[in-house]
């Protein structure tokens, strides 16, 4: 299969990073619609994320990931696995970086393992619109020395910036072949998948600092009734601690209405139609240290 431009290209990308360098606002900003949510906590990403964005001279499988960092939990542990396993699945790997952070020493481990792996691999500095043009020289610089030969481009995943040049750059990179997915797909994920994220996100946003990392959603029933133009969805949150049960709930139970309600919103504007959404509140300890738990939830 070709096009005018040249032969059509397809294939798997991994987007890779430490925590909180904004590789789902990246991979939100390649496809053109929010899939994978955003929180400004680390570790908000627990599972891999597929996004498609076809073209017509290419076809590209965006997995993002959690951040890669020094896992001790057994549900840490199982994110890392999770980004290094979707690193052996993609024929190009996109290395995120934060320009704001520069380049510490969990990257230049990053770094090596994918020098390591010798994937094509695009260097990305995000976040590149909170710093001067001069400061990005010397990042660029240590980049271009941990994976010689890469392309390096500096973009902001936030503002839009060389979004384009950066989607160019990765279908290039991607062998020739058909299209994986039929051209109208954004995501190869469930739709409980998308509901059980929307809820999460909302309560990371809404919830205090110590609180999202004890927590879960399964999305205990989904069902639509296309007659009445509705999506009816009841999904419980998981906590570890009994203390964390109120926290979420709040006084009058005023922060679980509020989570519901903005998850609500995202979720009628994701499927484009009304939502009744009901949420409820269970303390599961140890969850996140349970293999079985981890499972069903994809991890």
């Amino acid at each position: 299969m070709s096009t005018e431009a040249g032969p059509h290209r397809a294939g798997y990308v991994a987007i890779v990073g430490r925590p909180n360098v904004g590789k789902s606002t990246l991979l939100n900003a390649l496809v053109g619609v929010k899939l994978a949510i955003v929180t400004p906590k680390p570790q908000t990403t627990r599972n891999r994320i597929v996004g498609i964005r076809t073209l017509p001279e290419g076809q590209v499988i965006f997995l993002d990931t959690p951040g890669i960092h020094e896992a001790r939990s057994t549900l840490n542990r199982r994110m890392v696995d999770v980004a290094r396993k979707a690193l052996g699945d993609a024929e190009v790997a996109v290395w995120v970086l934060d320009v704001t952070a520069g380049i510490t020493r969990g990257e230049r481990e990053l770094g090596r393992t994918l020098a390591e792996l010798g994937h094509p691999t695009i260097v990305v500095l995000n976040k590149s619109d909170a710093a001067a043009r001069p400061a990005l020289l010397p990042l660029m610089a240590e980049a271009g020395a941990l994976l010689p030969g890469r392309e390096v481009v500096p973009t902001s995943a936030r503002s839009g910036d060389n979004v384009d040049l950066l989607l160019r750059t990765v279908i290039a990179a991607l062998p020739e072949g058909p299209r994986i997915y039929p051209e109208d797909e954004l995501t190869a994920e469930t739709e409980r998948f998308l509901v059980q994220e929307m809820v999460r996100e909302q309560l990371f946003l809404q919830t205090a600092e110590e609180v999202p990392y004890g927590t879960a959603v399964v999305v205990d029933s989904f069902s639509e009734q296309r007659d009445r133009g509705l999506l009816v969805v009841k999904a419980t949150i998981l906590v570890d601690r009994e203390s964390h049960k109120g926290i979420v709930i709040g006084s009058g139970g005023q922060r679980l209405k509020e989570i519901g309600r903005r998850a609500r919103l995202e979720l009628e504007a994701f499927f484009d139609v009304k939502v009744f959404l009901e949420l409820f509140v269970r303390v599961e300890r140890d969850w996140a240290e349970n293999p079985r738990r981890l499972k069903e939830l994809g991890l």
